[in-house]
């Protein structure tokens, strides 16, 4: 698995009408891949709710999301599981079947929110448009 972790100070993804959206919070981008279980997706999904990225008084990051009354966006993202090590074209020999990653990714869904209240999604195997303000910017890439 891997996710990309942005701190915005909003997002949103649309894709044929529909749209989900977030204020403060986490935009996590998450690509899975071949070996990714359950199991990483329940260790992916404490990690990222339990993240201290969000500045203090003194303007340290030691605040996390329930401290500042954040939410999270996840979107899947099979591009994230390629690989551009060889040739011009990536090469997408490690992302899950999207049968498979579609599962997988609602189980990591249910496990995030099983840490946070507030989790939003984007719109699986769906051409969609994302639109963020990153704050800082503050980007952490995430991989298992």
């Amino acid at each position: 698995m891997k996710a990309v972790i942005q701190r915005v100070t909003r997002a949103e993804v649309r894709s044929g009408g529909q749209c989900a959206a977030i204020g403060r919070g986490l935009l996590v981008l998450v690509g899975l891949e071949t070996g990714d279980t359950a199991e990483t997706c329940a260790w992916a999904a404490a990690k990222i709710a339990s993240l201290r990225i969000f500045e203090d008084a003194d303007g340290k990051l030691n605040l996390g999301l329930a401290e500042v009354e954040g939410a999270i966006l996840a979107v899947s993202q099979f591009t994230l599981a390629g690989s551009l090590a060889k040739g011009r074209r990536p090469s997408f020999d490690r992302a899950l079947a999207p049968d498979t990653a579609r599962a997988l990714f609602a189980v990591f869904l249910d496990l995030l929110r099983a840490q946070h209240p507030r989790v939003a999604s984007g719109f699986f195997q769906e051409h969609m448009q994302v639109e963020l303000v990153n704050d800082g910017p503050v980007t952490f890439i995430l991989e298992r």
